[in-house]
């Protein structure tokens, strides 16, 4: 009985990867079909923010990949698509079209905390309005930058008021309704008095400075008559 010839073993097929060692041992197992390459260096690429080299993705690749072809085939994929495969450098990597790029742009509310000087003027104009700026600086004590008015300003929580019919005609400040919509205020009426502050630990002992702790209806009625002292 003749011995039939044993077959050669089965080689693994040539990757083209000139990263790859002609000399190397063929592998255990088939190479992956290039559709099944493009589909794993798609994954690497989607899911790695830095770009990634060639040699990376022979390191990641089953043995016998040509990640080079299958990128070439990939490049060829996303041609024209919201999706570019890109070379950075000695890597590759996946970014958003430049035509496209406005879509990824954010609007970000940026909170921005009153200075001392500020929270200070406020609190005086709100309770005091309509408020000088000599007024100001004698209840804070201190001058008042124009900084401050225009940090207020900017933000649309305060504005001029009328002009006092006093030596200088000076001006004054008043809050806006968009200071009273910010803090769910209906008037200034509605802004907590002292003894709130000092319940909820905005305030000291010491009470606010140039607060008036008490008007009665009679003064408010009186106040609200003295228009001959401010003019339009």
């Amino acid at each position: 009985m003749t011995d039939e010839p044993t077959p050669p073993p089965a080689k693994t097929l040539p990757s083209g990867n000139p990263d790859a060692d002609p000399n190397a041992t063929p592998g255990l197992f088939p190479v992956p079909p290039m559709a099944e390459q493009e589909r794993m260096v798609e994954a690497v690429l989607f899911a790695t923010a830095e770009p990634v080299s060639v040699a990376e993705l022979v390191k990641r690749l089953p043995e016998g990949c040509d990640p080079a072809e299958a990128i070439s085939h990939l490049r060829n994929r996303y041609t024209g698509r919201g999706v570019r495969l890109v070379k950075v450098g000695d890597g590759w990597a996946l970014r958003t079209a430049p035509d496209l790029g406005w879509l990824m742009h954010t609007e970000l509310v940026e909170t921005r905390r009153l200075s001392r000087a500020a929270t200070e003027t406020l609190a005086i104009i709100a309770y005091h309005q309509p408020a000088t700026r000599a007024e100001i600086e004698e209840i804070r004590g201190v001058s008042l930058s124009r900084g401050t008015i225009d940090q207020l300003m900017e933000l649309d929580w305060i504005r001029f008021g009328r002009r006092r019919m006093t030596p200088g005609r000076p001006l004054t400040f008043v809050v806006t309704d968009t200071f009273l919509d910010h803090f769910g205020l209906e008037t200034t009426r509605d802004l907590p008095g002292v003894k709130e502050l000092r319940d909820a630990g905005l305030l000291d002992s010491r009470g606010m400075p140039g607060a008036q702790h008490g008007v009665d209806e009679d003064e408010e009625d009186g106040a609200e008559g003295q228009t001959e002292l401010f003019e339009d």
